[in-house]
């Protein structure tokens, strides 16, 4: 008989007490409203030049979010020299304004996190060509070592290998045999 409740185990977790969830959601919130009172050019800069990173964030369905990471480092090195204008330049609405109303700087901050995309997109298969390549020549060199190990020994060493996995391959059915 099934019971309406998980098992307990490793992936159970505690129920969370009420009105837990509720004071989380306060805090952020409030942490938001503060941000906003006391830096509202960062948080305009940030929000709508990170954009790229919250729709990466949204669609990497991977548990590790690697193009989340890949798009919000590139992502962030492309609004920062603008944030640090702003930061240290002038520190206003109307600054952050202009930086994101500006083609130019807007095509700075969205081509970056564009980098980082291609980045996702492109590394993995390289380094797998790198890594295959690599393990080629290991087997290469590998095989040297034998014949050379072979050379010395003589064939026996060779058909003690060859014994031990005659017994797999005669376990395996043959193909184009029927069977009756």
């Amino acid at each position: 008989m099934k019971t309406p409740f998980p098992a307990a185990g490793p992936q159970a977790q505690a129920p969370v007490p009420p009105g837990r969830a509720m004071r989380k959601a306060m805090w952020i919130l409030l942490c938001l409203v503060a941000l906003l009172v006391i830096s509202l050019p960062t948080v305009l800069l940030l929000l709508f030049g990170m954009l790229p990173t919250i729709v990466a964030w949204v669609i990497d369905r991977s548990q590790q979010k690697y193009a989340t990471f890949c798009v919000c480092g590139m992502n962030f090195s492309g609004v920062f020299p603008f944030l640090s204008d702003v930061w240290f330049k002038d520190h206003s609405t109307d600054a952050a304004v202009r930086i994101l109303t500006n083609v130019f700087d807007l095509m700075v901050i969205y081509g970056a996190a564009a980098f980082g995309w291609m980045m996702f997109i492109a590394v993995p298969p390289v380094i797998t060509q790198f890594i295959s390549a690599m393990l080629q020549k290991r087997v290469a060199t590998l095989r040297e070592q034998q014949q050379k190990i072979i050379e010395e020994w003589g064939e026996s060493v060779s058909m003690l290998v060859a014994a031990q996995q005659q017994p797999v391959q005669q376990a395996q059915p043959q193909k184009g045999r029927a069977r009756r």
